[in-house]
This record gives structure tokens, sequence and C-alpha cells, in this order.
């Protein structure tokens, strides 16, 4: 930056750290992958340090920064998904262990699950916008509305159809993380043994099975909806992939990770809710499971 002091571009780094953070989240809500919400904060530090502006709010100003980032990148993915086979599922934050650190516990705070994700991406890019930033970030409408370029009063009615939405599918889990844990290890047991009486007893009548093979064509579904037909899945395919499987906190909660002497080979989060699992989001795509990093 032409004519910033040492002293300036110092404090200016310093407070961009401060929100760093802070800006992955709302970038990992608004992309639904780690590695591209590392970008959007990348771009976001590039276009603070290429500005001559003088910042009077540094974290409004990076909120409306990466924001805008996100929105552009959305917009061009769903220019390049057009041909994508099979469903696709978010990149997921994985802990084979209950987080030690303030850091971890922090970061698991403010974990959004699979479940959530997956209905925030039939979101257009602005109703997203606008949903992510007032409804889970608590910023003004005033303040997105001129990253949409639109009046505050249509950010509201974004926002509004964004919840609607979002309160029309089961994205909440039970938040008794160990009764999550019971449902999920009562589903791998079942599972193993194939025993589909004891599968129906865990799946909520409606639940929903999505798998993401990263686009590559292979004879799983892509899409499977009702105990029933869930459950004899399981049977056919359970015994011998759940043996590798092992329980795991996936975005906060009560998941499985699947490893092979390759390596991981599957990631699932599974959606608990009343006691029952509404949804099971498993993640083959070799590509998101190669950038896992699993503590």
């Amino acid at each position: 930056m032409d004519g910033q002091t040492a002293d300036g571009q110092d404090w200016q780094a310093a407070q961009f750290e401060q929100q760093r953070r802070r800006l992955q989240a709302v970038a990992y809500r608004m992309l639904g992958s780690m590695s591209e919400a590392e970008d959007a904060v990348q771009q976001t530090w590039l276009r603070l340090s290429n500005s001559d502006t003088v910042i009077a709010n540094m974290a409004g100003w990076l909120t409306t920064a990466v924001g805008r980032v996100c929105i552009d990148m959305l917009r061009a993915r769903q220019a390049r998904r057009e041909d994508y086979v099979g469903t696709w599922l978010p990149e997921p934050i994985v802990h084979l262990d209950d987080p030690s650190g303030p850091e971890d516990e922090a970061m698991m705070a403010d974990s959004v699950g699979l479940a959530m994700l997956v209905v925030l991406e039939n979101l257009g890019p602005a109703e997203r916008l606008a949903f992510v930033l007032h409804d889970m970030f608590g910023v003004p409408f005033d303040e997105i509305a001129p990253m949409l370029d639109r009046s505050p009063a249509a950010a509201r009615q974004l926002a509004s159809r964004a919840r609607r939405i979002v309160r029309g599918a089961p994205t909440v889990a039970d938040p008794d993380l160990g009764k999550q844990r019971e449902v999920v290890a009562a589903f791998l047991a079942a599972a193993r043994g194939a025993d589909f009486d004891a599968l129906l007893g865990v799946l909520d009548p409606d639940v929903v099975f999505r798998i993401d093979t990263g686009g590559r064509t292979t004879m799983a579904p892509a899409l499977l909806s009702g105990s029933a037909d869930v459950a004899r899945h399981a049977v056919t395919y359970g015994p011998r992939f759940a043996k590798l499987c092992r329980p795991a906190l996936v975005n906060g909660g009560a998941g499985i990770v699947a490893r092979a002497p390759a390596g991981v080979i599957a990631v699932a989060g599974l959606t608990v809710v009343n006691a029952k699992i509404v949804a099971v989001d498993l993640i083959l795509d070799p590509d998101k499971l190669a950038v896992l990093t699993i503590d």
C-alpha cells in the first residue's frame, strides 16, 4: 500500500488476524468448503492490503469484503457444476476425539452440521449471503444490501425466504452429543450385523441418505429416502463397510470415518433428531477426502 508506514501495515495485519477465524466461519458457511473458505479469506487479505481506504470499522469492512468474495465464488461455482453427476456434499470438518484445546472447543462451538450446509447449498447465492450474514452472524441488513446491490428491504426478504427453506428441513441435531453417539453406535452395530429390523429402529421413517462420489459415476445411488430403502442399502453394503468405520465428530455432531490400508475412504455425518437418524451424508469423493485434516 503506497505511503503506508510499517507500523500501519503491522496494525492492519494484526487486525486481520484477530478477525481471521470469524472470516473463515463466514466463508465456510457460504461455500461449504474449508479449502475454498481459506481461498476466500486470502483474497480478502489481498483486498485489504491493496486498499488505500481509511477503515474505521475493520470488522465490518472485512465481513463485507469476504461476503463479496464468497458470492462471486458461489456464482462461478454454479456455472461450473451444471454437469455434476450425483449429489454434491460439503467438505466436512472431522475430529476423531473430543476437542482438547480452547481453539478446538471454539471451532466446535462454531460448527454447522452437514445437513444445514446441504440446505444452504440449495439457496441462491444472494439468499445464502443474506441468511448467513444476518441470521448466523448478526450483520444488519443495511450492511448486507450493498453487497447484493439491493435495498435493505430486499435483503430482508431474501433472508426471510431462505429462513423458510431452512426451517422446512430437519437440520438441527439433538443437543446431547452423547445421545447422538449412542444412536450412531446402534446404527453401526445394526449395519455390521445386517439387522434390518434394528436399522429400522434407529432410522426416522423419512430419513434421507445422500452420497457424494465427487461427480464420478458409480453403482452407489446418489440419494435414498425412507427408512426401508436406507435399511436395505445398509444391509446390503453395511456388513463389510461398517467394519472399517469408527465413530468421529463430523461438523460438531456424531459421525463416522471409514479407513482402509490406503487411508480414509469415507466420512459420514449423521443428523440425529429425537433419537432417530433423519439424514446420512456420506462423502466418498476422493478429492474432498484427500484435503481432509483429521485431528
